[in-house]
């Protein structure tokens, strides 16, 4: 029993010093691993700009305070790789839609930016009731001239909802004086800048003391100018095939009522779903239309979806 008792013991030994070694060797493994962590993901700060401007307005970044700001947003909106790579996808696809129609109007094209903090280019609806890639408010849709109802709502129109949104930024621009204050009155609205410019007694956003939302939204804007007009110096890599894709349409024009939308999508080749996807605007599967009123609806041209 003497013998097989120190047999075990030694057996014991031998396991322990085994564990031993093991945890000696596995220290440079963890070191390895870490210096391959640190290798392969860095956080850097970032270098603002020294000449960020919006809409032809400087941003005044020789003020710390807007300094601060600025390089908040940037890092934020760098760092938020996923969500960045989708407005990179997203924009490719809708700026197109929404650049001439800016230009039409003569509303700077740093605008469309604005869009992209709105929404992230998506039908998104708030909880205040404003919706679409424009986050348009039910009154402010219906004040120029867009139809909003159960069954229709064009705010969900990109085109017909983009020259709203120029109306109201044109608006804003004459009655504040700038498209800096233009770009701020599309979040706080246009008499809500001028009472906090009068109040304080400044004339520039950027001497304005705000609430968060409001606070941060041109330096929101600023900084996806900055980062989506140069993906490269951000970190982000992609190929133009990475990029979403417009695809194409025809209108078709509809002046009487539509019973069937499942019925009416078939008869153009394609289901339902597609339709849906091309005009969100048509909330339900059937068109009232008892006005006769004259509808454009898109049409995808034909192969894409097969």
């Amino acid at each position: 029993m003497k013998i097989i008792e120190k047999a075990l013991a030694f057996v014991g030994l031998l396991s322990l010093c085994a564990l031993f070694i093991y945890a000696l060797q596995d220290a440079p493994t963890d070191e390895n691993f870490e210096k391959k962590l640190i290798n392969d993901y860095n956080v850097y700060a970032l270098q603002v700009p020294g000449n960020l401007e919006f809409a032809g307005e400087p941003v005044p970044l020789k003020n710390p305070d807007i300094l601060e700001r600025m390089d908040r947003e940037l890092l934020v909106n760098t760092y938020w790789q996923s969500n960045g790579l989708l407005m990179f996808k997203r924009a490719n696809k809708y700026f197109p839609v929404i650049e001439p129609i800016l230009k039409k109007h003569g509303v700077p094209d740093d605008f469309k930016y604005l869009a992209v903090i709105e929404s992230g280019l998506m039908n998104v609806v708030s909880p205040a009731g404003a919706r679409g890639v424009w986050q348009i408010m039910p009154a402010t849709a219906r004040e120029n001239g867009l139809e909003v109802n159960d069954n229709v709502d064009e705010r969900y129109n990109l085109e017909m909802a983009t020259e709203v949104a120029c109306k109201y930024l044109l608006d804003a621009k004459e009655n504040l004086g700038s498209w800096t204050l233009a770009a701020a009155a599309y979040n706080a609205g246009n008499a809500g800048v001028a009472r906090r410019l009068k109040e304080q007694n400044v004339t520039d956003y950027y001497d304005l003391l705000l609430g968060e939302e409001t606070g941060r939204y041109l330096f929101r804007i600023v900084a996806l100018k900055e980062i989506l007009s140069n993906p490269a110096k951000y970190g982000f890599n992609f190929r133009e095939k990475d990029l979403y894709q417009d695809v194409p349409t025809y209108k078709v024009e509809v002046d009487t009522a539509v019973t069937d939308f499942t019925k009416f999508a078939e008869s153009f080749g394609i289901n339902y779903k597609i339709l849906k996807l091309h005009n969100p605007w048509l909330r339900e599967p059937h068109l009232n239309n008892r006005s006769r009123k004259l509808y454009k609806i898109d049409i995808p041209k034909e192969g894409y979806y097969n």
